[in-house]
């Protein structure tokens, strides 16, 4: 399986070429398939990341704290 990253820019560049619109219904239909597929692998990536830090977080008590990430530009998160 590809990385998180790598998947990524491959479905950038996929919408891109789907939002210009000069692309044949077939090659149109190949691609929105491809980036379907890649974002299902994007979100179960992200998916397991956040599994993994749930993990790390738990609490000597066996309760899992949750916190949000702060991303760049999330101010509410760094709150």
């Amino acid at each position: 399986m590809p990385s998180f990253e790598t998947s990524l820019h491959r479905l950038e560049q996929i919408v891109k070429k789907l939002e210009t619109g000069d692309l044949a219904l077939d090659e149109a239909l190949k691609l929105f398939e491809e980036g379907i597929h890649l974002s299902q692998q994007c979100q179960k990536q992200l998916e397991e990341a956040e599994n993994k830090v749930e993990i790390l977080l738990k609490k000597a008590d066996s309760k899992v704290v949750a916190r949000k990430f702060a991303l760049k530009g999330d101010e509410e998160a760094e709150s």
